[in-house]
C-alpha cells in the first residue's frame, strides 16, 4: 500500500532539485514545462519558496536556489560525520594511518570527519576543516574520477606528496548515495603504501555510503 503523500510538497522538492541543477536558474515558463503545471501553480510554489528563502528570483525573473538551503546544508555534515565514524575509526586502527571522510564544498574537497589511529607511534596530523581544491590530493581525485565515470567498478585513488610532503594518500569515492559527493581516505608516511591499503579503503567507503543510505 503507497504511502500518502503530499502533492505541493512534492513539486516544491523538484523545483529546488531543478534550480539546483543548473548554474543560470530557470523561468516560470521553463519550470512549468519541466513539472508539467501550468504557470499559475510554480508562482504559488516560487512564492512559498522564495518566504523561506530557498529560492530567489534575479532582475529577469529567473529563479534560482537561495542562501536558505545553504543553512539547512550545514546541518548536513554532523549528521554525515556521525554516521561514518565507525567505518573511520575501523579503518584507521587497521591501516595505522589517520582516516579521513571528505565531502565537496564548491570548488574544494573539505574534511568533515578525521580519525587519528590511537596505537601508532607517530603518523600524519589532519583536522576536519582542512580544505583543498578537488585536483589535489587523493580525497578529491577520487571524487573527480567518480564524477567522471559514474558506472564503474569501485577503484581508488593514490597521491604522493600534493598536500603534504612525503606523505602519501588513498581514497575511494562514496558512491549510491543521492545528494552526497565524497570520498574516503587515509594519509601516511611511508616508503611505500602497502597493497591491502587500496582495498582496504575501498571497503570502507562502502561501508559509510551504506551507514548513509
Amino acid at each position: 500500500m503507497t504511502a500518502e503523500t503530499s502533492q505541493t510538497l512534492d513539486r516544491g522538492l523538484r523545483v529546488l532539485k531543478l534550480l539546483a541543477d543548473t548554474d543560470h536558474g530557470l523561468t516560470v515558463t521553463e519550470l512549468s514545462l519541466r513539472l508539467g503545471v501550468n504557470r499559475t501553480v510554480v508562482y504559488r510554489l516560487l512564492a512559498t519558496l522564495e518566504q523561506h528563502a530557498l529560492i530567489r528570483r534575479d532582475l529577469g525573473g529567473r529563479a534560482r536556489v537561495g542562501l536558505g538551503v545553504l543553512r539547512l546544508g550545514r546541518q548536513v555534515h554532523p549528521l554525515v560525520r556521525e554516521a561514518a565514524m565507525p567505518a573511520l575509526r575501523s579503518l584507521a586502527e587497521d591501516i595505522g594511518a589517520t582516516a579521513h571522510l571528505t565531502m565537496v564544498d564548491g570548488a574544494d574537497a573539505l574534511a568533515v570527519a578525521v580519525v587519528e589511529p590511537t596505537w601508532t607511534d607517530y603518523h600524519v596530523a589532519y583536522r576536519a576543516g582542512f580544505r583543498h581544491p578537488l585536483d589535489r590530493g587523493a580525497a578529491g581525485k577520487a571524487i573527480l574520477a567518480a564524477r567522471q565515470h559514474p558506472m564503474a567498478e569501485p577503484g581508488y585513488m593514490l597521491t604522493h606528496g600534493e598536500l603534504e610532503a612525503g606523505a602519501w594518500g588513498a581514497a575511494a569515492p562514496l558512491l549510491g548515495v543521492t545528494g552526497v559527493e565524497g570520498s574516503v581516505g587515509v594519509v601516511m608516511l611511508a616508503e611505500a603504501v602497502p597493497e591491502r591499503v587500496g582495498p582496504r579503503v575501498v571497503e570502507a567507503a562502502r561501508e559509510v555510503a551504506e551507514a548513509l543510505r
